[in-house]
């Protein structure tokens, strides 16, 4: 029999897996291969060979199995048994000192030892193994429930499909990074380069971005790494060591690859020492890392000390610091956020900060690039630390050429082209086109259909992003043409919820001119000054044409919110959609002027009301206090000059006796009201 030819036998087969399964361990794990690569090819030729001549003997654990199966639609949420933590981080020596310091005094007569070793920049992953024969794995998600990539993950070579060795539980969820090395990013990207696709940011972007393919032939082809730094399940009765480092060592035993510059340290001269290593190793190490996680040892004392909400409290990754670069500023453009907000964005020539490719870096305001003094054209400082968005620090004075350009906020959004305005007394520059930039689209809707504005039941934010992004919304006014047919052809809306939405929609049209005015989501212009304006100016004409000096005059309103309210109603494009809205329909009864009871203890006083009132809704209760001269608002201040405390009074009961301000009684307060 030729050295390729089939097995003829099942033993035979069975020695020929184990052989194949001992020189990748040696190869992937260990990085020490016994054979070469043709070598290894002959043996695996011959192994596929005989499984096609056999398929009822293929096992699982052949590496005939990693090579990727049929295309999924979509991964499988799956909840953890034992919840995936994150980790509090440290950023700086004091960080550290006080992470330590709060065991020591715990523990004062033990010496601590904690178990250090690199943060890799990959996906944390949790792999089931039942009776040794790996079964699933499982993404972090939310901490408590993620998806199934146990194809994807079958494909990741380091990760052995059987355990070896012996006495492992027979159920064991072992926890640990995928990664992908900095060799094979760079081979990738250069695949991504010469198909003219665009290249990935960064490993970890590498990682992720292949880890969720949907076929995992293609996660096979771009060889990612993993290494073990945990455990989740274990079979009950399976007795866990008595420290950390002991049972990453059986898992090493158990074939799991082991990041070899893991140790155990004492103490925070330990921890110190073991960082400025680690430190100083990172530029050629074969991986990225972001920093070093630290864990005590003693698993007893880490079962004492629990968890928080979020983390462990035995544990901390303590974060590298942010690396700096030197790079050409190119340009700045502005973006505009969901609120409006005006942010200046740095252009850059193309630079790799920490292992990330950086073109664009925030410079947060106009008042940060006049502080920072960058101009267009500088050679300027760029920092990126971990995941957080880079940023400009600042100008390389030294290098400043004479062609620098200063930089100025435009007058007009680059997005509707309404006026950019800066808020007084503030940083911050705003687009005044709320109701029509597509940029705040989905969050004016989100304001306009809100329960306070125009109260339309059933059109929730996954409502409204459906319906903007098929294009059938822009603004408000395009709710009002809405019908059955089209919305009941939207994912997962049946006909009668269809319905349900459009007679809610046809029912908002008539409001309150309160209502309409909070619904346009004038910035600074909340539920109580809506109302003042509505009882001032009585109709849209009014309030829309109203100048500075008459807007002030409304109880409420000072000269940031005048400001904003005649901006907003200058707009070309928020008279279209307002006037959209009066034309299919949108109209209110005229306000009724409130008659201010002159002798009522309340006249001039400022009131807020909080908990379940028994004789009336807070509401109603507002509009008597109102019409009592009160003034109500929402929230406790040294100016509040009574509170009005129903059932189930809350924080703001406590507040206000901490302030000494008068609470009042249902009872009390019904007392005191003059009759009407």
């Amino acid at each position: 029999m030729t050295l390729n030819a089939a097995c003829q036998s099942l033993e035979c087969y069975n020695d020929l897996v184990t052989e194949l399964n001992h020189h990748s361990y040696q190869y992937y794990v260990l990085d020490a291969p016994q054979i070469s690569d043709g070598q290894y090819d002959v043996l695996y030729q011959k192994l596929l060979k005989t499984e096609a001549e056999n398929p009822d003997w293929i096992a699982t654990d052949s590496p005939s199995q990693r090579v990727g199966d049929q295309p999924l639609s979509h991964f499988e949420s799956v909840t953890h048994r034992v919840a995936m933590y994150s980790l509090d981080n440290a950023f700086d020596d004091d960080d550290m000192q006080e992470f330590y310091q709060r065991i020591a005094e715990r523990y004062p007569e033990q010496s601590l030892m904690f178990s250090a070793e690199p943060k890799m920049d990959g996906l944390a992953i949790n792999l089931r193994y039942e009776e040794g024969v790996f079964v699933q794995a499982t993404t972090r998600g939310d901490g408590k429930v993620g998806e199934d990539v146990t194809q994807n993950v079958k494909t990741i070579q380091s990760i052995p499909l059987k355990l070896s060795g012996a006495n492992f539980p027979t159920t064991l969820e072992v926890r640990g990074e995928v990664f992908m090395s900095k060799s094979t990013f760079e081979k990738l990207n250069q695949q991504q380069l010469d198909k003219g696709d665009k290249p990935f940011a960064n490993p970890r972007n590498a990682a992720a971005g292949t880890l969720r393919q949907l076929d995992s032939k293609i996660v096979a082809q771009r060889h990612l790494s993993f290494y073990v730094y945990g455990w989740g399940e274990v079979s009950e009765g399976w007795a866990i060591p008595e420290l950390y480092s002991e049972m990453i060592a059986f898992f090493g035993e158990w074939g799991l690859p082991l990041n070899p510059n893991a140790t155990v340290v004492e103490g925070v001269e330990g921890m110190a020492g073991y960082y400025e290593k680690m430190l100083q190793l990172r530029p050629s190490l074969p991986y990225e890392i972001d920093g070093i996680v630290y864990k005590l040892n003693a698993i007893q004392l880490q079962q004492q000390l629990g968890f928080t909400a979020r983390a462990p409290r035995w544990a901390i990754a303590r974060k590298f610091p942010a690396e700096e670069v030197w790079t050409e500023l190119l340009a700045i453009d502005v973006q505009v956020g969901r609120t409006g907000a005006i942010t200046p964005v740095a252009r850059l020539k193309p630079v790799n900060v920490g292992g990330v490719i950086v073109s664009n870096a925030t410079l947060h305001n106009m008042d940060e690039i006049q502080r920072k003094d960058v101009h267009i054209g500088d050679t300027v400082i760029v920092r990126r630390a971990g995941d957080v968005i880079p940023e400009v620090v600042g100008p390389v004075l030294s290098k400043r050429p004479d062609n620098t350009k200063l930089f100025s906020m435009p007058h007009y959004c680059p997005e509707c082209g309404s006026e950019i305005v800066k808020e007084l007394d503030k940083a911050v520059y705003l687009c005044t086109g709320g109701l029509f930039c597509p940029a705040q689209r989905k969050r004016a809707l989100e304001h306009f259909v809100s329960r306070k504005a125009m109260d339309i039941q059933g059109l929730g934010t996954k409502l409204i992003n459906q319906l903007v992004d098929e294009k059938l919304v822009n603004h408000p006014d395009n709710l009002y043409a809405m019908d059955v047919e089209t919305l009941a052809g939207l994912e997962r809306m049946a006909t009668k919820s269809a319905q349900n939405v459009v007679d809610s929609i046809q029912d908002s049209k008539s409001t309150t001119f309160g209502r309409f005015i909070y619904s346009l989501g004038i910035p600074e212009v909340g539920e109580v000054t809506a109302e003042s304006l509505a009882r001032h100016f009585k109709n849209y004409e009014a309030l829309s044409s109203a100048t500075l000096e008459d807007l002030i005059e409304v109880n409420d309103v000072g000269e940031v919110v005048a400001s904003h309210l005649v901006h907003f109603f200058q707009q070309p494009h928020n008279q279209e959609v307002i006037q959209g809205l009066f034309n299919a329909g949108v109209h209110w009864p005229e306000p009724k002027d409130i008659v201010v009871q002159e002798d009522s203890p309340f006249a001039g006083k400022v009131i807020v009301i909080t908990g379940t009132l028994e004789s009336m809704g807070r509401t109603g209760a507002k509009k008597l206090l109102e019409a009592a001269g009160a003034k109500v608002t929402g929230s406790i201040s040294a100016s509040t000059d009574f509170l009005l405390a129903g059932e189930k009074a809350g924080s703001k009961l406590a507040k206000a006796e901490s302030l000494g301000i008068t609470v009042l009684s249902e009872q009390q307060w019904l007392e005191m009201m003059p009759e009407s």
